[in-house]
């Protein structure tokens, strides 16, 4: 048993420390990031409070192609926002680069418009690559997230409005899941996220936190909790609006206002968690970033090496109790952990804490299939082993029992039982044999040991052995059996009531007979398999064997000897004739008293018949 729990223990942590590597390695990454997606991001009530403005197809309809803009264009529309003082947006962003100068005069005209309220937030970009970086120390790295540029606005743009970085990162499946906060620039700024600057000129005009402790990894990202689909920020209006002054400039005031392309043909779109199937354009992510910074409802993503540690644990717990175990409890520990596993991802979420949800359902459905087809196979396994070790040996209901309730004594070992034993020998067979042919002396053997055995197995005995024309069997073992003591005795009778017609004929046919010689006895014994791992015989070893076997070496022909422990068990339920206590049996130290077996009771006859 302690090889076992070491075993099944071994297993249990090597199966799961494989997966939990798998899991750490990506190799589920994408329905991970799937479920994640369908299980964490969903639609939420907006307040409001931000107003996405397109330049979109109509604008481009209305006012031409959009390369053919001057910065006369936006010039314009932050004219057309600023110009109702009671209803000024708190924030202006506009998601357009406005990098280099053109056109002097227009240049001037949209860095006046821009910066004559001091609202606008205004968009630049870094451009990354691979570079080598080297350290202080002399020692060197390649970094694949190096800034190897820096494009912002026009110096008079520049000197007017607040900047912000529009860079996006993408995971390793093209989904933006996450926003920059920060981008540290080789010359030592820092520049803030473009969602983030548009935050804090909000939040200072309306008495808001204007620093955010927001969780970021070594590259200052953060996890994005989408509010809105897309669309979910854009009611329609469009740039064209604003020059045409046909907007609800009402709904406007204090408002966080977004102007950026919204329109397919600009390509400024993603690909989000919340809807992988519909785009969303580049501004409308700017507006779910800063809604969740407006909400700060930020989530920190737990570290791989954590989360690998905790499935590793509880997936070899898990394994572990599988092995061996019923279909139903492996079932209900199943659907507890891989079902709750997700359940506590969500609450989990909830709580500002992001995990992988494949991670433990995964290996641990792994583990249950496995398991129960193991289980399943072991368990045929052990019902063919069990079928082939005692078909022989017992009849078909008892090893219909033992395939019901399983085994675990098919290994080499015993145990100690209180069993019946039966031997019976055929008289004068050895005389006989000397005068027929080896065929016909195979021919009567074969007669009576299937007479005995017939008498064994219709009284549910187990059949240990034949020793040349001896034939043992045993009551009691391998299973429990009730009255064994009477079916031992019965099963006796049944040989020497049999032997009588077998005997008729024998002699009809070869003018010579044999009959039976049987002794039985009760007591402990140890009964299982014995010998070698190759070559085992499932038998019963003991002094009650010993006494068995000697009682049957001193039966006359068609007697049956038995010991005053059957006679104590089964009393006046068989007629018996004493034959005294002074027959020493070989062997045997003491002399025993001997009961020759006269039959049954006609009392246990009656019940005999009527069950």
């Amino acid at each position: 048993m302690k090889r076992k729990l070491i075993k099944k223990t071994v297993i249990a942590l090597a199966c799961s420390a494989v997966m939990a590597a798998v899991m750490f390695l990506g190799v589920l990454y994408h329905p991970d990031q799937m479920l994640a997606d369908g299980l964490y991001q969903s639609a939420k009530a907006l307040d409001g409070n931000i107003i996405v403005i397109g330049i979109d197809d109509r604008a481009m309809e209305d006012i031409g192609p959009y390369q053919t803009w001057g910065r006369d264009i936006m010039a314009m529309a932050l004219e057309a926002l600023n110009a109702d003082e009671d209803c000024r947006p708190a924030v202006i962003g506009v998601d357009v680069l406005y990098t280099g100068e053109s056109d002097p005069d227009l240049d001037a005209y949209l860095a006046e418009a821009a910066g004559a309220y001091g609202n606008v937030v205004v968009a630049s970009v870094a451009n990354f690559g691979t570079e080598l970086i080297t350290e202080d120390t002399g020692a060197f790295y390649m970094s694949d997230y190096a800034v190897l540029s820096y494009e912002e606005p026009y110096e008079a743009l520049r000197s007017v409005t607040s900047q912000g970085h529009i860079n996006a990162m993408y995971d390793q499946d093209g989904v933006l899941r996450h926003s920059i906060l920060q981008i540290d620039l080789p010359d030592g700024r820092t520049v803030s996220s473009f969602a983030y600057t548009i935050y804090q000129k909000y939040a200072e005009a309306h008495g808001l936190p204007v620093t955010l402790d927001i969780p970021t990894d070594s590259l200052h990202r953060f996890y994005v909790d989408y509010a809105a689909m897309p669309g979910g920020y854009y009611d329609g209006i469009s740039v064209a609006d604003l020059l045409s002054g046909e907007f609800p400039a009402e709904q406007l005031k204090d408002a966080i206002v977004l102007i950026g392309p919204y329109a397919a043909g600009l390509s400024d779109y993603v690909t989000t968690p919340i809807d992988r199937a519909s785009l969303m354009y580049g501004v409308e992510h700017q507006a779910n970033v800063i809604q969740q910074m407006l909400r700060q409802n930020f989530k920190k993503e737990i570290a791989d090496g954590l989360q690998g540690i905790l499935v590793f644990i509880i997936a070899a717990g898990c394994l572990w109790f599988f092995i061996g175990r019923k279909v139903i409890p492996s079932t209900l520990l199943w659907i507890g952990v891989a079902g709750g596993s997700i359940l506590l991802c969500k609450w989990v979420y909830a709580a500002g804490y992001v995990l992988h949800p494949l991670w433990l359902p995964v290996p641990v459905t792994v583990f249950y299939v496995a398991a129960v087809a193991f289980n399943y196979v072991q368990t045929a396994m052990e019902k063919r082993k069990i079928s082939s070790t005692f078909k022989r040996y017992v009849a078909p209901e008892i090893v219909g029992e033992l395939l019901r309730e399983g085994t675990d004594a098919l290994g080499l070992g015993g145990k100690l039982c209180d069993i019946a034993v039966l031997f019976v020998d055929i008289r004068g067979f050895t005389t006989m044999s000397e005068v027929l042919t080896p065929q016909e002396v195979v021919s009567i053997l074969n007669r009576y040991l299937t007479l005995t055995t017939e008498c064994i197995m219709k009284n549910h005995g187990t059949l240990d052995k034949f020793v040349g024309d001896c034939t043992m069997a045993i009551w009691n073992a391998p299973i429990p059996q009730e009255d064994y003591v009477m079916r031992a005795c019965r099963a006796a009778l049944d040989m020497v009531e049999g032997s009588k017609a077998l005997s008729q004929e024998l002699l009809e046919k070869f003018g010579r007979t044999v009959s039976f010689g049987i002794g039985v006895h009760c007591g402990n014994a140890v009964v299982g398999n014995i010998g070698a791992e190759m070559r085992m015989d499932f038998t019963a070893i003991g002094d009650t064997v010993n006494t068995s076997a000697r009682l049957e070496a001193n039966a006359p022909p068609g007697k049956i000897y038995i010991s005053r422990d059957v006679v104590d068990r089964l009393g006046d339920r068989i007629r018996v004739t004493s034959l005294g206590d002074g027959i020493a049996l070989k062997g045997k130290s003491q002399k025993l008293e001997i009961f020759l077996l006269d039959g049954v009771s006609d009392e246990e006859n009656a019940q005999e018949v009527s069950r």
